[in-house]
This record gives structure tokens, C-alpha cells and sequence, in this order.
């Protein structure tokens, strides 16, 4: 494989994306609604609010009603993209998306941005890492990571398309532009890189990081298998076991506390199907706190050395 592929075009955060690929979205179907709870710059929904503000619902810090107002206008007909920030859109609303979105099978969009460590100076309070595992213990729920803003107005545009619930998480951070010209599918994980001694099996913001420990693992003679997962729910089982079965050694890397994401979404599929090694590059059990986003990857095991470390150890 060529390492061309995927220089990035520039940096650029997901967040941007999601509002491009909102517009997009709302343009292609008038069906598609947008409801935000007092963040409309921070989300970048202020281009879709400008360009059909009879669809756009401002509804201030009410995450809880938002969530109701938009299973309502499913029920209706509509396609609702709720947005805040991923702390107010599972944690703070989780028994509205359960009972009145999940339970009912509402074809509602929960798109939820400023998620992880990445989050940055706002601290823990803000820098929700739970959020994956309780969007995808949710029956019936879709749970979609992008790895870039290019990425992401993909993955806008194919959710629109799907019909039920889904989580969409993407960040704040300015973040390498590499996905640009790579097609997504919902639910189809994406092989960036063949290899034959270890799989990194990456999502979200993981993703560019764990290609930048292949491109130093492979001057050292190691060869990595690198997989997006951009979908962790429904999870591409073909291509995990597929990989598996070729390197016999996976590393799961991810912004997101170690219980409950894509590792363990990872762990279920191989102990049932094809048990074999297994390491975790996740938040180990802790609360976030305030700092620089690379900063916080570094000090939280998250960052490109992190990863190399990892495989070095599996190896």
C-alpha cells in the first residue's frame, strides 16, 4: 500500500463536517429537521439554521425536551438531527433516548459533538467517555464514529438515508483531513492498511493515530493491518474475523473508556468466533481533566507512542 493515500489534505475538526454535511443532507430530503439546544456555532448548524430556518428548532438548554420534540416530528414523517455537545446528548438525556426514541424505533439522529479527551480545557465534566457503550446497549441503536471531517459529511448524508435510531459522535479539535476520496458505508469497516503481524482496529480520532504507529512499526519491520471502524455498532464481524485470522493479534484503539466500546464490542465477536490476543488502547478506568487535546492523548495512553508501545508488547 501506498503511504500517499493517506497524507492528509489539511486539518480540519469533524464538527465542521457535520454541518456540511447537514446542509447537504437537508438539501438532498426536505424531510430532514434540525433541533439544537443553544450550540448552533459550536455544532456548526448555523449554516443549515440560515439557509432553512423554517427547519431549524432552537430549543435552549432543554436536551430533554429536545429529545421528545424530535421523536415527535419522526412520528410525523420528518428525519430530526438533535445536536449538542456528547456529555448532554446520552448522559443527561439517556431516558428519553431509551424510552421515547430507542424503545419506539424513531428514526431520530442523535449527533453529538465535543466528545473524548479531545475535548480539551473544558475538563471532565464536559469530556464524556461512556457515551459509545450506552448508545450501543441501546436495542435497534446505531452508533457511528467518523475518523475525519471529510468522513463525517459522509457519514451525515448516509445516516440521513437509514432508517432508525442513530448515534453519531464526532469532536472539536482540528484533525488531519486523510478520508477524503475513501467511499463510506454505513456498517462496512474500512481496511486503510493490509498487514500480516498485527491489526489496529481504530475508530473516531483513533484512527489517523493509528495510522501514524504503522508508518513507525513498519521502519522497524513490523507489519500493521489498519481497520477503520467507523460503524462500532452494527459492527463489521466479516472484516474483524478476516483480519484476525491473518495477523492473530488486535489492537483496539479508541477515545473512550476501555469498558464498554469498541474493544469490548471487539472482545465479544473473538472469544465466541476466533479467540486470539488482544490489547486495549482506551482510557483505563478514569475521568478526564482539563488540558491540551494531544496533551491529554499523551497523558491518558492515547497517543501515537502509546500505540506503538502496545504492539510492541503484544509482539
Amino acid at each position: 500500500m501506498s503511504w500517499d493515500r493517506y497524507q492528509p489534505t489539511g486539518k480540519e475538526a469533524t464538527r465542521n463536517g457535520f454541518g456540511a454535511g447537514l446542509l447537504e443532507a437537508a438539501t438532498a430530503d426536505e424531510r430532514v429537521v434540525a433541533l439544537c439546544a443553544d450550540l448552533t456555532g459550536s455544532l456548526k448548524m448555523d449554516a443549515f439554521a440560515r439557509q432553512y430556518p423554517e427547519r431549524f428548532f432552537q430549543v435552549g438548554i432543554a436536551e430533554a425536551n429536545m429529545m421528545g420534540m424530535a421523536a415527535g416530528m419522526a412520528t410525523h414523517g420528518k428525519i430530526p438531527f438533535t445536536g449538542t455537545f456528547a456529555n448532554f446528548s446520552t448522559g443527561r438525556v439517556y431516558d428519553q433516548i431509551r424510552q421515547s426514541i430507542a424503545y419506539s424505533g424513531k428514526n431520530v439522529k442523535i449527533c453529538a459533538s465535543h466528545a473524548g479527551l479531545t475535548l480539551g480545557e473544558d475538563g471532565a465534566t464536559h469530556q464524556i467517555l461512556e457515551d459509545i457503550g450506552l448508545m450501543k446497549m441501546l436495542p435497534g441503536m446505531t452508533v457511528v464514529v467518523p475518523g475525519d471531517a471529510a468522513q463525517t459529511r459522509q457519514a451525515v448524508q448516509a445516516i440521513a438515508r437509514h432508517e432508525g435510531p442513530v448515534y453519531l459522535r464526532f469532536g472539536r479539535p482540528d484533525w488531519p483531513v486523510f478520508l477524503s476520496e475513501i467511499p463510506f458505508e454505513l456498517g462496512k469497516a474500512q481496511v486503510l492498511k493490509e498487514g500480516r503481524d498485527v491489526s489496529l482496529a481504530a475508530t473516531g480520532h483513533m484512527v489517523w493515530i493509528a495510522l501514524e504507529a504503522a508508518r513507525i512499526l513498519e521502519k522497524e519491520g513490523v507489519d500493521c493491518e489498519c481497520i477503520n471502524f467507523h460503524t462500532v455498532k452494527p459492527l463489521d464481524e466479516e472484516a474483524l474475523l478476516r483480519s484476525a485470522m491473518k495477523t492473530r493479534r488486535i489492537v483496539s484503539c479508541e477515545e473512550h473508556q476501555r469498558n464498554g466500546g469498541l474493544g469490548d464490542s471487539i472482545a465479544q465477536v473473538l472469544v465466541q468466533k476466533y479467540p486470539c490476543q488482544q490489547a486495549y488502547v482506551a482510557v483505563n478506568d478514569r475521568f478526564g481533566e482539563s488540558g491540551k487535546p494531544l496533551e491529554l492523548l499523551e497523558a491518558y495512553g492515547l497517543d501515537v507512542h502509546s500505540v506503538v508501545r502496545t504492539v510492541r508488547s503484544l509482539l
